[in-house]
């Protein structure tokens, strides 16, 4: 673990929690408090500019994910309760992935991490630094890393899951979450949270402060401290392929992380408006592991190594966020709101017990070789900036037409979007110590020595790079009943980027209330997302394994170098997409409600990472460009494979939402709450292009690929839950379903594993208002991912390696069941 942990690594049980819980059953018992009563009505900000519309009153469905809600679920990171209450939500476990065992993809509806756009208190906020460039979900993609942002600062979540690329811009292709941070003050909320699974690792010690000040009458002051110890876990089998004795070689779960977050949200009366800031800093700390290097291995050293080495990665996240605004009304109907938000990310990767295999085979002047090579290093460091300047102006006016004013929004946003690439230590990335591609090195088994550092090869001076883009967009936004039970909204925006140029993109709205009770919905977009500056210019050299099970370097090629130019790569356009949507809404009384919302989102030139393109078959010794121009292209460079970002596919999403809740008070007190949700989607390739006069479409973007993008998240998920609170007492049971997901990453061969119910409980005892304890189990009943059948040890080598339970799409991981104890105080 890097650095040391707030708690000693220990194994706590059932017992331990029972007996530290227990410590406080002295306390009086005491009723409800006003947070356990029931809420019938959430006024929406998200995907509308009225000021007064429900949940179930929006032309376009949005969930609002309450604070009560949150609390139930158990989870200690935002993604993971994102994951349990919002099924169109997707948050995959990733190992052996590099940085992506430490930020993991967050999707909505089944499209990319970067297609969702994420919101806090209504402002856009920032990109993540790392690109996902293995073979999981999201490939390709920089999303947003949605766990910087702590459970504990969190009000509620409100998640749109419609296009809105018309109302906020770039990225809301699946649909926008907006994170609404709390402002109560004049009360300080304590959670200790300690757990752990069933296999008896995977420890996780969580504490979390928030507290709030009034400032004047009506300012407020909200600070959120978070502290987050998660220890790894370990599913992998015995290795008998490349070990004898079989033994495990493999690190294959959770990677042991520990994060730290201070946040704030703040609003002070200034000049008959309001002056408002907030924003947070988050650190984490991964260590996580690569693939095995078996003893036998050009890439190991018998000297240093004599059974083989698993080469660890560690890594460092930082993210920082700081908005600033201003409000004011211009009179008591309209009013306008200046803000500029600032966000940072950074991610650090270093490498230790690993080697460089060409420093210590490389040859001394006088005879024999130097025999010695750093076993650790620093591989690089990637940063994301971004500044976003907004003016928004809203208000309403009576227009002389329909059963309500006329609601406006309009305004213009500024944005500057800036990433950075930091080379690595020399020894991470040279070939020998003087990085001379004409010396002559061998490694143990007499082939060419690996340059760079074993694991993850660091970033090359080639590959630093410094570059920002502009881009400047304004919009309209209206809404208004224009007869008594017909609702119409309708919006347009332009944008200008200084990379690739412009687009238009508008959206209309509409709802027909045909009684009290009953409601039509749908809505028509054209959206777009930009290419990201991480697609535009990261590129690096890693080692992943080929179709044959060997590891092999591969380039990523940056956009316009002289190796995508050479492939006939063009640049990256913008992607362009048309949403429909179209549902109903039943609210027969107030305790009852249900939604369904059938969708189709298709998406024509869409931003994917290409295949990993490699040498034509017995192209070793091959010299003609007409024969084998790729192997002549990647022969200069040292490596096996390359990979590009290219507009290569179009794709369609079709989808149906359903979601009913059903909340009453009984008999005898007690408070009982249901709720069923479900979302079905799939899809689709129509087309692959390739620019490039010998790739083919099958080349540049294969089968793997295919099945990545159509199958590798689940087509069905469903929540059912139920709650029950008597007195001081609440039980909460939640079943989740994840459909089944495909994958055929590295061998070829598809395989696929079913779909799975996981049920989590937890129940609640509150001593008084101010204290509270919860015992709860995720996965109660142990339930993993099917194992890894598909081939042999010929064609599929990986359940021979270790990996039992699959590897690039498991939906809920591979962790088993998981019980926990939180201890809640206010005061």
């Amino acid at each position: 673990m890097i650095g040391e942990p707030l708690f000693p690594r220990s194994r706590p049980r059932a017992a331990l929690y029972l007996s530290v819980l227990a410590a406080f059953a002295s306390l009086p018992a005491q009723a409800q408090s006003d947070a356990d009563k029931l809420e019938t009505v959430n006024v929406v900000s998200t995907g509308t500019r009225a000021g007064n519309r429900s949940d179930t009153d929006t032309a376009a469905p949005v969930d609002v994910i309450t604070r009560e809600a949150i609390e139930a679920t158990g989870a200690t990171e935002t993604g993971r309760l994102l994951q349990k209450l919002a099924p169109s939500f997707n948050f995959p476990t990733s190992f052996v992935s590099d940085g992506t065992d430490l930020i993991w993809p967050a999707t909505l509806r089944g499209l990319g991490p970067d297609q969702v756009l994420v919101l806090v208190n209504g402002k856009r906020r920032h990109q993540q630094a790392l690109v996902n460039v293995q073979q999981s979900i999201g490939r390709g993609s920089a999303g947003t890393d949605i766990n910087s942002i702590p459970i504990a600062a969190i009000a509620r979540i409100e998640v749109l899951r419609d296009g809105a690329s018309a109302q906020y811009g770039s990225d809301a292709i699946a649909g926008v979450i907006n994170i609404i941070l709390k402002d109560q003050t004049d009360r300080t909320d304590i959670a200790l949270e300690v757990g752990e699974t069933y296999a008896g690792d995977g420890d996780q010690y969580r504490g979390s402060l928030n507290t709030g000040f009034k400032i004047a009458d009506e300012g407020f002051l909200n600070l959120t401290l978070d502290y987050l110890n998660r220890f790894e876990t370990n599913r992998a089998g015995p290795d008998s392929l490349r070990v004898d004795p079989p033994r495990v070689t493999q690190r294959l779960g959770d990677a042991d992380a520990e994060s730290g977050q201070l946040w704030i949200n703040s609003e002070i009366p200034l000049a008959g408006g309001a002056l408002y800031a907030f924003g947070g800093v988050s650190k984490r700390e991964g260590d996580s592991s690569g693939f095995f290097r078996s003893a036998g291995d050009g890439r190991t050293i018998p000297e240093l190594y004599p059974n083989g080495f698993l080469p660890v990665l560690k890594t460092k996240t930082e993210d920082r966020s700081l908005a600033v605004g201003f409000r004011h009304q211009f009179n008591d109907r309209w009013k306008w709101d200046l803000s500029v938000n600032r966000g940072w990310n950074e991610f650090e990767f270093a490498s230790a017990g690993t080697a460089n295999v060409s420093y210590y085979y490389e040859p001394k002047p006088g005879g024999g070789i130097y025999a010695e090579t750093p076993t650790a290093a620093k591989d690089g460091t990637l940063r994301f900036k971004q500044t976003t300047a907004n003016f928004d102006v809203k208000g309403d006016i009576d227009w002389g037409v329909g059963a309500e004013p006329l609601y406006l929004a309009f305004g213009t946003e500024w944005r500057r979007d800036g990433y950075q690439i930091i080379k690595g230590d020399p020894v991470s990335y040279q070939y020998g110590r003087t990085n001379d591609p004409s010396i002559v090195i061998r490694n143990q088994v007499g082939g060419a020595a690996a340059a760079g550092i074993q694991g993850f090869p660091g970033f090359t001076p080639a590959t630093e790079i410094d570059e920002s883009r502009r881009s400047l967009g304004v919009y309209v936004d209206a809404e208004s009943y224009v007869t008594k039970n017909f609702l119409v909204g309708a919006a347009v925006r332009f944008e200008d980027y200084s990379d690739f140029g412009n687009n238009v993109t508008g959206k209309l709205s509409l709802r027909y209330n045909f009684t009290d009770t009953f409601s039509v919905r749908g809505t028509a977009s054209k959206g777009f997302r930009a290419p990201s500056v991480q697609q535009q210019f990261f590129s690096q050299v890693s080692t992943n394994l080929n179709a044959a099970g060997q590891l092999t370097d591969t380039v990523t090629a940056r956009q316009g170098s002289a190796l995508a130019r050479a492939f006939g790569i063009k640049p990256l356009k913008e992607e362009e997409s048309k949403n429909y949507s179209i549902g109903f809404v039943w609210k027969p009384s107030s305790e009852f409600s249900f939604t369904a919302d059938f969708y189709r989102i298709k998406i024509d030139d869409r931003i994917v990472f290409s295949s990993e393109i490699t040498p034509e078959a017995g192209s070793d010794n091959c010299t003609d460009p007409a024969v084998c121009p790729i192997a002549l292209l990647l022969r200069p460079l040292r490596v096996g494979q390359a990979t590009f970002f290219t507009n290569a596919i179009d794709t369609k999403t079709t989808g149906v939402d359903l979601v009913g809740e059903y909340t009453t008070e009984l008999a005898n007190g007690a408070r009982l709450g249901l709720s069923a949700a479900f979302d079905f989607n799939k899809t689709e390739i129509e087309r692959i292009n390739s620019p490039s006069t010998f790739l083919s479409p099958s080349a540049l973007f294969n089968d793997i690929q295919v099945t990545l993008i159509e199958e590798g998240q689940p087509r069905q998920r469903a929540t059912l839950g139920a709650n029950y609170g008597a007195g001081p007492w609440r039980t909460d049971l939640a079943l989740n379903y994840y459909g089944s997901v495909a994958g055929a990453g590295f061998t070829g061969i598809k395989q696929k594993w079913g779909g799975k119910w996981l049920t989590d409980i937890a129940v609640s005892y509150a001593f008084n208002d101010d204290v509270k304890v919860t015992l709860g189990g995720n996965n109660i009943f142990d339930v993993y991912p099917d194992k890894w059948t598909a081939g042999d040890a010929n064609s599929n080598p990986f359940p021979a390696l270790g990996f039992k339970y699959g590897w690039e799409t498991l939906p809920f991981g591979l962790n088993g069941g998981y019980y926990y104890a939180r201890l809640n105080w206010s005061f």
